[in-house]
């Protein structure tokens, strides 16, 4: 083996080590990512970037409430009245890869995946409910100080606000409550679909710190 052959494959192995690496950084620790859409105003504007927290996952931690969390999104956002099943509140996910590549290309890589940024809400086991432009938990009404004084928590028209959250589920709110798809909407979100919990704000700079 010449020497540029030998040079060109430890470069190629180099390489793929450090793709290795990355993906599994980027799947089991943390990753970065960009606010796309405005539904966590004001807490979380688009185009800033921040760094989430997968660790969390990878170490079966807890959720609280008030956790910023990313998740993937349900296969149908909006549910009517008269379609839902309130008997089991959960948001649908129809969207399963079939095979060890396809499950590479949309968990690792996130091929054709979509995300959403939520506050968790609603704990399982917990009586949830949307009435007089209010949040109540088990009746009493839920503080929310990360949201702007004028804002009014309303149904959005979905089917799911008044409902006990099932096991191994949360309710997720966006903080710009009359532009965000969320529970409300769609149901309860099984915590297996739960990828991470919103960390670090790093841009823009003048914002930097732990996201809250």
């Amino acid at each position: 083996m010449n020497k540029t052959v030998k040079e060109i494959l430890e470069w190629s192995l180099c390489v793929v080590i450090a793709v290795i690496l990355a993906l599994v950084i980027r799947f089991f620790v943390g990753a970065p990512t960009i606010v796309k859409q405005p539904s966590m105003y004001p807490t979380l504007k688009q185009d800033e970037r921040l760094v989430l927290n997968r660790w969390f996952k990878t170490t079966n931690g807890e959720l609280k409430r008030g956790d910023i969390v990313t998740f993937e999104s349900p296969s149908k956002t909006f549910v009517a009245s008269a379609d839902a099943d309130l008997s089991n509140p959960v948001a649908e996910y129809t969207k399963e890869p079939k095979n060890i590549f396809e499950k590479f290309g949309y968990y690792v890589l996130e091929i054709g995946k979509t995300s959403f940024i939520k506050r968790v809400i609603g704990l399982p086991g917990e009586h949830v409910k949307i009435a007089n432009n209010k949040v109540y938990i088990n009746g009493e009404v839920l503080s929310e100080p990360y949201l702007e004084k004028e804002v009014l928590t309303t149904s959005l028209n979905g089917a799911y606000i008044d409902l006990v959250v099932p096991e191994g589920t949360v309710f997720l709110m966006g903080d710009n409550r009359p532009k965000s798809t969320d529970s409300r909407c769609f149901g309860c979100v099984p915590i297996s679909k739960i990828e991470s919990k919103v960390w670090i704000r790093f841009w823009p700079l003048t914002l930097f710190g732990e996201v809250k």
